[in-house]
């Protein structure tokens, strides 16, 4: 059976910033699926113990004051969705993202603020397969113009997205992209196993680096550096 008609379980979080090192996880969700259509969904409300951004709040509805009161302590529940992500790829379903090194390194980097294992040590070795709906989708239609948010990929693909920016319905809509990329793209994408796949995606994510950076060095920043590593920083 081709992976994109078998389990895949979709990963998402919502945070306070944009920088993976340094936010912190707000909400999460891990959606586990069956040819895109969903089996069970696990989601935590964090305290994330510092304060939410107004222009972080604005993007997932989530606020200092709903986060303290509802929200789980953080290294309570960063342990269990590191857990609950590990548990999945131990059985070897394959994790499904958009953008993974920054939901990944994200919460990696929370693993080491709380001083819990890394994902590479719960797992003993690779963090793998992981499929990144960003990555690929760069790598198949790469001169395709306009932006590539989620919402803009959806459109693409015919995948409807509804209550963006929340981590169920995110997590969600990566997967169904994912599979309409291996609809689209058997023999590059929908034909591979999950670890060639996973494979492929860490020179794809290098040579768009590379590109971008390198297009960004000729312009207006000399001294540009675009992240090479997949799917964690």
């Amino acid at each position: 059976m081709t992976w994109w008609k078998g389990p895949l379980v979709g990963f998402d979080l919502e945070t306070t910033g944009t920088d993976p090192a340094e936010s912190r996880i707000v909400t999460a969700a891990l959606v586990d699926t069956v040819g895109g259509r969903i089996e069970s969904v696990a989601d935590w409300l964090l305290d994330p113990g510092v304060a939410i951004p107004a222009d972080a709040t604005a993007i997932h509805g989530i606020s200092d004051d709903h986060a303290r009161r509802r929200g789980r302590p953080a290294a309570e529940a960063v342990e269990e969705i590191a857990r609950a992500l590990c548990d999945r790829l131990a059985l070897g379903r394959p994790v499904v993202a958009f953008n993974a090194p920054f939901d990944l390194s994200l919460l990696e980097a929370e693993l080491r603020r709380h001083g819990r294992p890394g994902l590479a040590e719960r797992l003993g070795g690779r963090v793998g397969p992981v499929l990144d709906a960003l990555v690929i989708d760069r790598a198949v239609d790469k001169y395709r113009k306009g932006s590539r948010t989620l919402q803009k990929v959806c459109e693409v693909y015919g995948v409807e997205l509804t209550d963006a920016h929340q981590a169920g319905s995110d997590a969600l809509a990566a997967v169904r992209v994912a599979v309409a990329l291996a609809e689209r793209y058997g023999a590059g994408v929908g034909e591979l196993t999950p670890g060639q796949l996973h494979e492929r995606q860490i020179d794809w994510h290098r040579q768009w680096a590379e590109g971008l950076q390198a297009w960004l060095r000729r312009g207006k920043d000399a001294e540009a550096v675009v992240d090479p590593r997949w799917p964690l920083r």
